[in-house]
C-alpha cells in the first residue's frame, strides 16, 4: 500500500534513490495497521516538477507485511537505477566562496550536498582561494577519474572551470590552442553549474531557471546538453573561450565601467548601463564573417532551442557532412562577407542569453548546439531609437525589426576597429610614432574612445581586433536545455499526475 492518497507516476530516469525505511516511527498511528506487529517499508525519492522549470526532491513510502516482497522491490528498483549509465558516481566540485553574495559555500553545504549524498554520489570538494585557482587545479588533477566537474558560483566561475577543462583536454591531446584554425578535441567530461553568483545567465539559458536544487537534480539524473564554444584569437594568440556573449561597444563599455565599481555589488551594472547609454558612443570598424550555411534555422525565426532540439541535431549532422566532403583545409577558402560601418553595439551570442530581466534574451532563436553564433550589429542611430531597441529585450516584440539592426547566423567572424586599420596601414614606423605623438599632444582628441572593449562572458579582452570561430558542441553540461512549457503545467503538478511510479 502507498501512504499518499493520490497516485504518483514517475519514470525511472527521474527517481533519485530508493531506501529501506523504518515504518513504525512514522506510520505507527495509521488505524488499520495498528494491530500488526511488524511492517516493512521503502521510500522512493524522486524529481517533482513544479512551475517555471523548477524541480524539487519529493518522496513516497510503500509498505507491506512481507519482508521478502519488500526487499524484492528495493532490489529491483536499485537494479533499474544502476542501469542508468549516464548518472555520475564521482564528481569534482569547485566552490567560489567570494562570488555573488558570498553564499556559495552555504548553498552547496545546505541545499546541494545532502542531495548528492542521497543519490550516493561521492565528491571531492575544492574551495577556491584566488582567481584561476580552479583553472590551474584542472591542469594538475586526474580529471579522468571523475564523471563530471561541478562549479558553485556565477558565470565567472563557470568560465574558469570551462577554460581549465577544455584547455586540459587540448593539452593532453597535443592541440595548440594558439592556432585559430586548430580543430579542437571535444570535451566529454560534463560540467554542472550550481548557480550562486550575481549573474547566472548560462544556467538560466540552459535549464530555464537559476535555482541550486533544480541544477543539482539535473546533475543527479545525469542529464547531458552539448554546448557550442567560440574561440577568440588575436594575431595567432589565444585569448578566451566564449559560450554566451561577445559584446563590443555598448556591452563592452558597461563592463569596463562597472569593473571600477565592484563595491556597488550587482547594482553596478544598472548604474554603468545608464551611464553608458547616456554617453552614446559609437565605434567605427570592419566586420568580416562566414555565414553558417549548415544550420536549418535563422535568427529571426520563431524556433527557440528546446530540449532535444531538432535544429541542433540536424545542424550537427550537416556540419559533419560538410567537413567530410570538403575537409577542414578548405574552410578558410569559404565565402567571407565584409561590412564596414559605425556601430553602437556589436554582439555575438552562442545562446539566447536569457535572464530574468530579459526572458527571451539578446537573440531569442539562438541555439545551444548548432555550431553557429548570432552576430547582431547595431549601427549608429539616435539615442531614442537605441532605447527602443534595448526595451525590446524585455518584451515579446521582434527586437531585430529596426532599419539600424542587422543579424546574421555565422560560424566565424573577424573584427578590426578603425584605429587598428589605420595603424596597420601606416606600415612605416615613423607613421606609427607620429600617430601616437598626435594623440599624446592633443588631450581633447577623441582617439582615447576610438576603441571599445570586448566583453567576453563578463570578462574584458585586451585586444579590440579579434578573430572568432564557433566549435560545434565542444563541451557538455549537466542540463537538458529548456523544456517546452506546458500551459497546463500548474494544473498538471497539482492534479498529482506527477509522472510515473
Amino acid at each position: 500500500s502507498c501512504v499518499p492518497t493520490e497516485n504518483c507516476f514517475v519514470p525511472i530516469s527521474e527517481i533519485i534513490s530508493v531506501e529501506e525505511t523504518e515504518v513504525n516511527k512514522k506510520q505507527r498511528n495509521i488505524g488499520k495497521w495498528q494491530k500488526m506487529t511488524k511492517l516493512h517499508a521503502f521510500t522512493v525519492y524522486y524529481v517533482k516538477k513544479a512551475r517555471n522549470h523548477r524541480w524539487r526532491c519529493s518522496d513516497v513510502t510503500f509498505w507491506c507485511v512481507d519482508e521478502h516482497l519488500c526487499n524484492q522491490w528495493i532490489q529491483a528498483l536499485k537494479e533499474l537505477l544502476e542501469m542508468q549509465k549516464s548518472r555520475p558516481k564521482q564528481l569534482l566540485v569547485y566552490i567560489n566562496p567570494y562570488g555573488g553574495k558570498r553564499q556559495g559555500k552555504r548553498i552547496y553545504e545546505q541545499r546541494v550536498a545532502p542531495l548528492f549524498s542521497l543519490a550516493s554520489i561521492s565528491t571531492d570538494v575544492v574551495i577556491t582561494e584566488h582567481a584561476n585557482h580552479a583553472k590551474d587545479n584542472l591542469f594538475e588533477v586526474n580529471i579522468y577519474k571523475y564523471d563530471g566537474v561541478v562549479c558553485v558560483g556565477g558565470d565567472g566561475m563557470f568560465s574558469e572551470v570551462m577554460h581549465g577543462l577544455i584547455g586540459r583536454i587540448q593539452k593532453d591531446s597535443g592541440i595548440d590552442q594558439n592556432n585559430p584554425k586548430a580543430s579542437l578535441v571535444q570535451c566529454n567530461i560534463r560540467i554542472g553549474i550550481i548557480p550562486a553568483g550575481s549573474t547566472d545567465c548560462i544556467c538560466y539559458s540552459t535549464v530555464g531557471i537559476s535555482d541550486p536544487v533544480t541544477s543539482a537534480l539535473h546533475i543527479i539524473v545525469g542529464d547531458c546538453q552539448p554546448l557550442d564554444v567560440s574561440s577568440v584569437h588575436h594575431n595567432n594568440t589565444f585569448l578566451k573561450y566564449s559560450v554566451s556573449l561577445l559584446g563590443y561597444g555598448f556591452y563592452g563599455d558597461i563592463l569596463k565601467d562597472s569593473e571600477k565599481k565592484r563595491w556597488m555589488g550587482p547594482m553596478r551594472y544598472d548604474y554603468s548601463g545608464f551611464k553608458t547609454f547616456l554617453s552614446h558612443h559609437y565605434y567605427e570598424g570592419t566586420i568580416a564573417y562566414q555565414p553558417a550555411k549548415h544550420t536549418l534555422g535563422s535568427p529571426r525565426d520563431k524556433d527557440s532551442c528546446r530540449t532535444g532540439c531538432y535544429i541542433c541535431k540536424k545542424s550537427e549532422q550537416q556540419l559533419a557532412e560538410q567537413h567530410k566532403d570538403c575537409g577542414l583545409k578548405h574552410e578558410g577558402e569559404e565565402e567571407w562577407k565584409v561590412i564596414k560601418g559605425k556601430f553602437l553595439a556589436i554582439n555575438a551570442v552562442n545562446m539566447s542569453c536569457a535572464c530574468p530581466r530579459s526572458p527571451k534574451g539578446l537573440s531569442p532563436a539562438a541555439h545551444l548546439a548548432d555550431g553557429s553564433a548570432d552576430l547582431i550589429l547595431v549601427r549608429k542611430c539616435s539615442r531614442f531609437d537605441f532605447l527602443r531597441y534595448l526595451v525590446r529585450h524585455t518584451n515579446q516584440d521582434d527586437q531585430f525589426d529596426f532599419p539600424f539592426v542587422d543579424v546574421y547566423r555565422v560560424k566565424s567572424f573577424q573584427f578590426t576597429s578603425k584605429l587598428s586599420e589605420d595603424n596597420e596601414s601606416n606600415v612605416m614606423d615613423i607613421g606609427k610614432k607620429h600617430f601616437g605623438q598626435f594623440c599624446r599632444d592633443h588631450p581633447t582628441c577623441c582617439c582615447n574612445i576610438v576603441n571599445s572593449t570586448w566583453n567576453c562572458d563578463g570578462e574584458t579582452l585586451d585586444s579590440s581586433a579579434i578573430e572568432v570561430r564557433v566549435h560545434c558542441q565542444l563541451m557538455k553540461l549537466f542540463a537538458r536545455g529548456i523544456e517546452e512549457n506546458c500551459k497546463d503545467e500548474a494544473a498538471y503538478s497539482q492534479s498529482s499526475a506527477e509522472q510515473l511510479l
